[in-house]
């Protein structure tokens, strides 16, 4: 039963009027018609009012310790074989090789002092130089190399000073001939003073001085300490 306006009463609501006060809006949500009744397709995510993108707030969103696919990467891409490497494989099988076939011709030279004789070891060495080769190469392989010299004073882009390698290399040479003819406390003092002299050093006394002393100390500890004589040269009887 409905009241008539005309009795006092309030006139009864009409079909498809609100019944109550309209809900305000929520800050932040969009006030336009709804996708799913006006037939238009959702915009394409993009940066909100304040200019920060949804994959930014994505990301801040995210837990701790998970990862966001990047589309940019896309799949995981196969690793490159740097095959330079196998180079160094095949140089350490070859030095394994050569080790055992050394080790096979040394005698049977078996004293109480040493019961296993001097070949077990060089074979040992020689077999742990092929396994290590044979690793290395399957890590080749698989894509495996190694990390990029990463210290903080070297210049991975400047060219290989070739004055400093060779002038080291020189200092060995002139020790290698000489150390027989006069000596190691000269060659090896040669051989440390031209090796300071070639990486800049130019301290000519002083590096002297201490090239003679670190000869003196090696050939003492050499005698005294191992019991290995080196060769005294035109010092013979002196030292």
């Amino acid at each position: 039963m409905t009241s008539r306006p005309d009795r006092g009463g309030e006139q009864p609501p009409r079909p498809g009027a609100a019944t109550g006060p309209a809900a305000p809006p929520v800050p932040g949500q969009p006030t336009g018609p709804d996708p799913a009744t006006s037939g238009t397709a959702p915009a394409a995510p993009g940066p909100d009012a304040t200019g920060t993108s949804v994959g930014a707030a994505q990301a801040a969103a995210a837990p701790e310790g998970a990862t966001l696919p990047d589309a940019s990467t896309g799949p995981a891409a196969t690793p490159t074989r740097d095959r330079a490497q196998y180079a160094v494989c095949a140089f350490l099988a070859l030095v394994g090789g050569l080790v055992i076939a050394d080790a096979t011709r040394i005698g049977h030279a078996i004293s109480t002092a040493d019961p296993i004789g001097p070949k077990p070891v060089p074979i040992l060495l020689g077999v742990l130089l092929l396994i290590v080769a044979a690793i290395y190469a399957v890590d080749v392989a698989r894509g495996g190399a190694g990390e990029p010299e990463a210290g903080e004073d070297i210049d991975l882009s400047s060219p290989i000073d070739w004055r400093t390698v060779l002038l080291l290399i020189g200092a060995f040479l002139v020790n290698a001939v000489l150390i027989d003819r006069l000596g190691w406390v000269i060659s090896g003092t040669l051989l440390f003073w031209g090796s300071a002299f070639a990486l800049g050093n130019r301290h000519y006394v002083r590096n002297l001085l201490i090239a003679v002393a670190l000869s003196l100390i090696t050939f003492y500890t050499f005698a005294i300490g191992l019991g290995v004589n080196l060769p005294a040269g035109v010092l013979q009887g002196i030292l």
